[in-house]
């Protein structure tokens, strides 16, 4: 379906790295979205702006040309130099303005459009006696626009298959772009694009084979996870630091980032089974998680494998999962058995109900030490067994480990029980909890579910009916290899084909949606705040 979309501030920064180089800075922080479907990507979709973003997006605009054009830059970051620095030069200016505005347009400047712009930098250079300062106000202008802050689908008659529409070359290639990169597309993608090798097939596969080949790669497989994970919750995530010293602000950063290196380790370098992901013991470990490990810290970064007799086992074993679903000063079997089914099996466990007792867990009994005891007490409650029956038996199997993520045998002096089950699969040890997850179908169909959904921006009905079991059993016939998933998805007929646009609903907000329809109110909140 064609969809418009706000680009993510990742995805951003990504783009602005790969046009203008890595040493072109911004401090800035873009207004998070609403996570829909388990996805903030899929959230971009209906995002809403603020005025409030929009002065935020002036303010990375206002940095950005600066940078651009200052005497320590301009000279590589721009491909010609005015005859006269005081005088308009409009062969320069358009030789500028058409090379940055195709990157960050995702498409050739059209003639009316360079025109536009060329002119807006001939009449300041006239006036201000200043050809960069009137470039600066103009990129200023453009980094501003829909065009580059908003992704929007177009779409033409498809000729193998009338009556259908399928994306445009340079729509595809965006689409392409975000969903392996993580960023917009580069030079060799748009020259692709505007040559026709999108037009076939078999240019198709080409064109994907070398994206999935480059190390960019990397960047969108963290991406995906990190929203799948919904890792943006580190960026709150504290413990109580008298009852978890070890688990300091550092250690938070670099639970996200043990998890994240893990996975593009296992999937993209060793080119592994998803599912081992759950049962593997090799990871990357820092100073900072030594200490919560209890291990010997290594100098900076580096790999480790967890030894055999080690409680720890998979990703559900790394603090990056234990600290993030669990409470400031205590383990959570509840926060993380829901965690676990919604994240990895894509399973909705229900809200608790309102004015639920929570008295048994938060004030418990002294007879009763350990959570195991507390929760069985608090399930005694009949408005609260129900949803704890799919939670808690999962979660009490990660008992060992503390709500900071440390291992433990003990709860105050009472013996810890790991034993549990998940959908009839008994197991007594956090190892056996790790493999009913890799031996669980549900697995990686919840996987194909999330990156289907993230790629296209979450499925349609009728579609996913028919395109998750496919992608489901070609998975599996790929060996659970990622890489093979995303080419895939990406090659497919549901990635390009675009379904008719809704009907417009009169009474709906200002929504990334009503850009797409009409883009003449965002480009008037835009043209004001960068007239202020």
């Amino acid at each position: 379906m064609a969809r418009v979309r706000l680009l993510s501030q990742e995805q951003y920064f990504n783009s602005i790295g790969y046009i203008f180089g890595r040493d072109v800075t911004l401090s800035t922080h873009f207004a998070p979205f609403r996570r829909t479907q388990g996805l903030l990507e899929i959230g971009a979709s209906s995002a809403g702006v603020t005025m409030g973003q929009v002065e935020e997006f002036q303010r990375a605009a206002v940095a950005l040309a600066d940078q651009i054009v200052s005497p320590q830059r301009r000279g590589f970051l721009l491909p010609c130099t005015p005859e006269d620095a005081r005088r308009a030069d409009a062969k320069c200016a358009s030789e500028i303005l058409s090379t940055i505005g195709r990157l960050l347009y995702r498409r050739p400047l059209t003639s009316a459009e360079l025109t536009d712009v060329v002119t807006q930098v001939n009449e300041g250079a006239d006036r201000l006696k200043d050809f960069y300062t009137a470039l600066s106000s103009t990129l200023e202008a453009m980094l501003l626009s829909p065009d580059f802050l908003f992704v929007v689908d177009q779409a033409e008659p498809d000729p193998q298959h009338a009556g259908e529409l399928r994306l445009t070359a340079y729509s595809l290639a965006t689409r392409w772009s975000l969903f392996l990169w993580n960023a917009t597309p580069d030079d060799e993608l748009l020259t692709e694009a505007g040559r026709g090798d999108l037009d076939t097939p078999a240019g198709r596969a080409r064109v994907v084979d070398r994206m999935l080949a480059s190390p960019r790669l990397a960047s969108g497989v963290r991406a995906f996870f990190d929203d799948m994970l919904s890792f943006d919750d580190f960026a709150t995530l504290s413990k109580d630091p008298q009852i978890y010293p070890a688990f300091t602000g550092l250690a938070v950063e670099d639970a996200r980032e043990q998890a994240l290196r893990t996975i593009v380790n296992h999937l993209l370098v060793k080119h592994e089974d998803y599912r081992d992901l759950f049962t593997s013991r090799d990871t990357f470990i820092s100073p900072a998680l030594a200490a919560v490990y209890d291990v010997p810290a290594p100098p900076g970064w580096s790999e480790y494998e967890f030894p055999a007799n080690s409680p720890r086992v998979g990703l559900l074993t790394e603090a990056s999962f234990l600290a993030a679903h669990a409470h400031p000063g205590r383990s959570s079997p509840t926060e993380r058995g829901k965690a676990l089914r919604e994240l990895f099996l894509c399973q909705i466990v229900p809200r608790p109900p309102p004015n639920v007792d929570f008295s048994k867990v938060e004030n418990p009994d002294p007879s009763l030490k350990t959570m195991r005891q507390r929760l069985t007490a608090h399930r005694s409650n009949p408005v609260c067994a129900g949803c704890h029956r799919i939670t808690d038996p999962i979660g009490l199997s990660l008992e060992n480990f503390d709500g900071a993520g440390e291992f433990r045998v003990t709860e105050n002096g009472a013996p810890i029980d790991a034993s549990g089950s998940l959908d009839g699969k008994n197991f007594t040890s956090p190892a056996g909890l790790a493999q009913a997850m890799h031996d669980d179908p549900q697995v990686p169909a919840c996987l194909v579910q999330r990156l289907y959904g993230y790629a296209v921006g979450g499925p349609e009905k009728g579609d996913s009916q028919v395109m998750l079991p496919y992608l489901t059993r070609r998975f599996a016939e790929e060996r659970y290899r990622v890489p093979e998933l995303m080419r895939t998805i990406a090659l497919s007929n549901a990635f390009a084909e675009v379904s008719p646009a809704p009907a417009a609903d009169p009474t709906s907000t200002a929504t990334a949606e009503n850009v797409q329809r009409d883009p003449r109110p965002m480009t008037k909140h835009l043209e004001a705040a960068h007239e202020r």
